[in-house]
């Protein structure tokens, strides 16, 4: 409310001057549904807010708040790194593109690991495709090759099924976002390969003790 107003929070009633208060133009009590609130409006400079979420069941609030949280917090990292890219999977296929030809570079299985790597930045685009029910073969298909034509920035928009410039659709993303998705996305797959590493060196190494114990005991009998 301080924020809001303007007004200065003090600890006794007895220092409160006239440098510690706010303003609201409109201080008011309405009814929403079966509750009473307090709504303070027109305030000069609000340095805070509140919205009000409302909704049939607990379940469908729950998820509105969740949604609205995600919003303010990517708004929130797009002002503070004045950093976007362009959505509907345009980075992935970009980034896919560009694997594949620094991929061609190499040899050995470094470029079987940065093919897989390519492989799985598509996965983005084509689970896009098919979760707004389109054909993600053809969509993917237009997609690739309008960036092999140097249009980076698009990508699919699911309401026409097209592949569009996302920048002119408005349909953007927080740098921030996109590099802790993939940031994240690999130490998840990084430490499957370790877990898997382990597990097969724990077999070899009981298969050699198998091995060993069985060598014992022929050596004890021929004795």
């Amino acid at each position: 409310m301080a924020r809001a107003t303007g007004a200065r929070i003090v600890t006794n009633v007895d220092n409160l001057t006239v440098n510690d208060l706010g303003y609201a133009g409109i201080v008011a009590e309405r009814k929403i549904g079966e509750d009473k609130m307090v709504f303070v409006e027109k305030c000069k400079n609000p340095k805070a807010t509140t919205i009000v979420i409302r909704g049939g069941t607990e379940h469908v609030v729950d998820e509105a708040e969740r949604a609205l949280h995600d919003a303010l917090f990517v708004v929130k990292d797009a002002v503070e790194d004045e950093q976007i890219l362009p959505g509907g999977g345009a980075v992935e296929t970009e980034v896919a593109l560009e694997l594949r030809k620094y991929a061609e570079s190499i040899s050995g299985k470094e470029q079987i690991v940065v093919k897989a790597f390519a492989d799985a930045m598509e996965v983005i685009p084509r689970a896009l495709a098919e979760n707004s029910g389109l054909d993600s073969i053809e969509v993917m298909s237009e997609l690739v090759s309008k960036h092999k034509e140097g249009e980076k920035y698009t990508g699919i928009n699911v309401l026409t099924g097209k592949a569009v410039n996302m920048m002119k659709e408005g349909v953007i993303e927080p740098l921030r976002v996109k590099k802790q998705a993939i940031k994240s996305a690999i130490e998840a797959a990084t430490m499957i390969l370790r877990i898997d590493d382990i597990i097969a060196a724990k077999g070899l190494e009981e298969k050699a003790g198998e091995g060993g114990g069985k060598k014992e005991e022929e050596e004890t009998e021929t004795e």
